[in-house]
Parts: structure tokens; C-alpha cells; sequence
């Protein structure tokens, strides 16, 4: 359950103020690369980032709603302590036995963005079905999923092949997980593409994953605008929407660099005003 700790949380204003800037400066840069128009959700990743700049960022006249974590011990301790309208998303690579635990304990975990295995789904799926019959108010609120592609075929990225396994993962949550709902699929490409990619010129791994969900989606026989697109991040997320991504997950560009891990901490103390 959360608590109201976030209630006497300190903001520093001037901190807060420069986060909103950065925020509208990455809105705005998604806003140009958007000619046509289309919807496109800004996910806020907040990883190794204290709830502090969450919580001042959620509260500002911007009030964004989706925030992003890598590791799923943070993101549960940030939950815990920060106000339910927050809407989290889960972005980094997952290990089978987070899973349910992940599910189980946040109620408003928007979506797990890196499933790649069914065994994973599988235990999404236990975890969610055993919140919802804890707290009914989410029985009626799926959890979204989107599976991850490998699309750079690099040997360290997490991700299922494109391909008939792509296919088959993405028809297990959706005729076997009825407490998940797929959203879409989602890749993080090669930083060489990202760096390759220019206005004139598209990133390699955003066409091949556009590719991967005209497969899916004739597979399964459905509508492909019903699977969204995740891709892109703070160095290549315009790139992204050129391309046709519907989601961007962007953190340096609004929290700047990141701590080392051993340094962050999930809530600071500091005063108000302090510099």
C-alpha cells in the first residue's frame, strides 16, 4: 500500500523549476518531430533519480503522469512512498523472479515494457491476479505489456528475436494472460544507429521494429495501429517519431546525468531551498 509519505516530501523550487524547463524543452522537441500530428506518450525515466524530483515534477502545472524506473526494487520503494496517480512504467530488463513480486505489490504499474519470455508473462500475470483479488478496485484494470525486440541482433541486448518467437510470445499474453493487456512491442536499438540516423536518414532498428509488428499483427490477425511502437530515448528520440514510435522514454534530457548507482538515493532530505 502507499503511504502519505509523500505528503511532507521536501521540493527544492529551484530544482523543481529546472526540471519543468527540461521537461518543456523535450515536449517541445517531440512537438517538432511530430508532423503529423499523432499522439505520442512521454515516459519521465526517473531511474537512480530520488522520488523528491519525481514527486516536484508530478505536482507542477505540467503534472506528468507516466515515469519510467530500470530496477525493480527502486521502482517498488519509489512507489511506496509517492501518490497513486503516478503511472509507472518498468523499462529495464526484468529476471523472471521480479516478476511477480513487481506485479503483486504496485497497483498503478502501468506497464512492464520488457517482457521477452513467457515464463515472464507467466509470472506477471500470477502477480497482478493476486493484487487484484487483494485490492478489487484494480480487478477491472489490466496490466500493459510490451514484449521487447531485439532488432540490432547484438548479443548483450535483452529481447526476443523477430520472428516466429516474437509472434508466439505476443499470442501467449494474449490469449493466456488475462490480467495483462499488449500494448505494443519495444526496442532499444544500436547506439551506432542512433548516432547514424539523421532528419533525412531512418535508425535501422525503428524500421525493423515497424516491420516486426506488421508480421505480428497479420499473425495474430489484428489491426497493427492496435500495437503501439516504443522506441526511442533522450539521444534518438526524435528520431523515433519521425519513424512512427508512439512512445518515448526520455531521462537524462529531463533529470540530466544520473548518479553512480552506489551514490542514488530513492528520496533526499534536503531542505527546502537548499541548493
Amino acid at each position: 500500500m502507499a503511504s502519505d509519505t509523500h505528503a511532507d516530501m521536501k521540493i527544492n523550487p529551484p530544482r523543481a523549476a529546472q526540471l519543468v524547463q527540461n521537461l518543456k524543452k523535450v515536449t517541445a522537441r517531440i512537438e517538432e518531430a511530430n508532423s503529423n500530428g499523432r499522439k505520442i506518450r512521454l515516459v519521465a525515466v526517473s531511474k537512480l533519480k530520488p522520488a523528491n524530483d519525481i514527486l516536484a515534477l508530478h505536482n507542477s502545472p505540467l503534472s506528468p503522469a507516466h515515469f519510467g524506473e530500470n530496477y525493480a526494487q527502486e521502482l517498488q520503494e519509489k512507489a511506496s512512498i509517492l501518490p497513486r496517480t503516478i503511472k509507472w512504467h518498468f523499462i529495464g530488463a526484468l529476471q523472471t523472479n521480479k516478476c511477480r513480486p513487481l506485479s503483486e505489490h504496485v497497483p498503478n504499474l502501468w506497464c512492464v515494457e520488457s517482457v521477452d519470455t513467457i515464463k515472464k508473462a507467466d509470472q506477471l500475470e500470477k502477480g497482478r491476479y493476486i493484487l487484484c483479488e487483494r485490492e478489487h478496485e484494480y480487478a477491472e484494470i489490466p496490466m500493459k505489456v510490451f514484449v521487447q525486440i531485439n532488432t540490432s541482433g547484438e548479443a548483450e541486448k535483452s529481447g526476443v528475436e523477430p520472428g516466429d518467437e516474437a509472434t508466439k510470445l505476443c499470442r501467449h499474453i494474449k490469449e493466456n494472460c488475462p490480467h495483462l493487456e499488449l500494448q505494443g512491442i519495444m526496442t532499444i536499438g544500436a547506439i551506432a544507429r542512433s548516432k547514424a540516423a539523421t532528419k533525412e536518414t531512418e535508425n535501422e532498428d525503428f524500421i525493423r521494429l515497424k516491420e516486426v509488428r506488421e508480421k505480428i499483427a497479420d499473425n495474430l490477425g489484428i489491426d497493427p495501429r492496435g500495437l503501439e511502437l516504443s522506441m526511442g530515448m533522450s539521444g534518438d528520440f526524435e528520431s523515433a517519431v519521425r519513424c512512427g514510435s508512439d512512445e518515448v522514454r526520455v531521462g537524462t534530457g529531463i533529470f540530466g546525468e544520473r548518479p553512480p548507482k552506489k551514490d542514488a538515493k530513492v528520496k533526499e532530505d534536503a531542505e527546502e531551498g537548499d541548493d
